[in-house]
């Protein structure tokens, strides 16, 4: 008897010395990241629209952007020796807000997305934005003259989330948008 304990103890003590090693190896992998939010980027044909979409439509606000010279673009792989200029939208505040990024480069005739369901083609796909309340969502976006694709706002079944209302709408280049929160 005294031996099963003996083992019972060593096994429990080995399992905890792997899952505190599993949880600090966890850690250290998430320590290795500056910020838990990522940026977006998004090249648009008309970047003056998109802003105008994002910011009336949606509800992000417009930080000041920024340049990048062709040269270094072209350095790191971004354009093919293409200056951008980059609009930076945010939503929330501080260093953990999400941002959008929005471009267009000029010259340039990139080639439209098929966005006509989120399974037309492979890469990302669609931007999700939690909204604390549908109904004022969907006021801004009816005052923007956007309308919501579909059937419109609809409640996600019970089993994915009670109460909880998805709607999507295009921006101007067809990206489809998902306005995700409850409506009160």
């Amino acid at each position: 008897m005294l031996n099963r304990v003996k083992s019972y103890t060593g096994l429990l003590l080995c399992l905890i010395g792997i899952s505190t090693l599993v949880t600090s190896n966890l850690q250290a992998e998430d320590n290795a990241f500056a910020s838990a939010t990522i940026d977006m980027g998004c090249v648009v044909s008309d970047v003056d629209k998109a802003v105008e979409f994002y910011t009336k439509a949606i509800g992000f606000r417009e930080l000041p952007g920024f340049s990048v010279p062709a040269d270094f673009a072209s350095r790191v792989g971004l354009t093919n020796g293409k200056k951008l200029n980059i609009k930076v939208l945010v939503l929330g505040e501080g260093a953990e807000a999400t941002r959008l990024k929005l471009m267009h480069v000029e010259g340039v005739r990139s080639k439209k997305t098929d966005n006509s369901f989120i399974h037309s083609q492979q890469g990302f796909s669609y931007l999700t934005v939690k909204v604390k309340d549908t109904a004022k969502a969907l006021q801004r976006l009816e005052k923007a003259g956007i309308k919501p694709i579909a059937r419109g706002s609809q409640e996600l079944p019970a089993s994915l989330a009670k109460g909880i209302y998805l709607t999507i709408v295009r921006d101007p280049d067809g990206n489809l948008i998902e306005l995700v929160g409850p409506k009160p």
